[in-house]
């Protein structure tokens, strides 16, 4: 299937399963590369923080990865496990992916070739990097790891 939008994208959730991103039409995305034992796995709490106010309009969509100093140890399940006792995280944890590199899942290529991020650099910096997408599927925000998701709220706004 060739990928012409966001929406095109075969991704899992955390059991394997199909999740079918089309769903997600008409409300805001923010996908994030999630890692359990990283130094940025505080923000969890701002990302649900930013879920729970928002749910209706916004989907976080947390995709572990294990390519940033192996703080992604567990499979996709127990990344999940992790993220709801430790943090209460209950937005949808998805497959465990390559967010760089040969393996980089299709999600992560296609969020990649639509906004890069400081001088134009593709690849993704480290875990816990933010990309925004509009209610049309467009890629209209891309954020550092250091960015704390209770600031991009104000891009959520301008978007709802």
């Amino acid at each position: 299937m060739t990928v012409t939008t966001f929406y095109d994208i075969a991704v899992k959730d955390k059991r394997n399963k199909d999740f079918d991103l089309a769903q997600l039409k008409g409300k805001l995305v923010v996908v994030v590369n999630v890692a359990s034992k990283c130094g940025f796995t505080p923000q969890y709490q701002g990302l649900e923080a930013l879920y729970q106010k928002h749910k209706e309009n916004l989907v976080i969509l947390g995709f572990p990865c294990n390519q940033f100093g192996s703080q992604a140890p567990g499979s996709a399940e127990e990344e999940a496990s992790t993220c709801q006792l430790n943090f209460g995280v209950t937005f949808p944890i998805m497959e465990k992916v390559d967010v760089n590199g040969d393996n980089a899942h299709p999600v992560y290529q296609y969020l990649k070739e639509q906004k890069s991020g400081l001088l134009g650099l593709k690849r993704i910096k480290w875990n816990f990097e933010k990309f925004l997408i509009d209610r049309e599927g467009n890629v209209v925000g891309r954020y550092a790891s250091t960015t704390e998701p209770a600031s991009i709220e104000k891009d959520i706004l301008k978007h709802l």
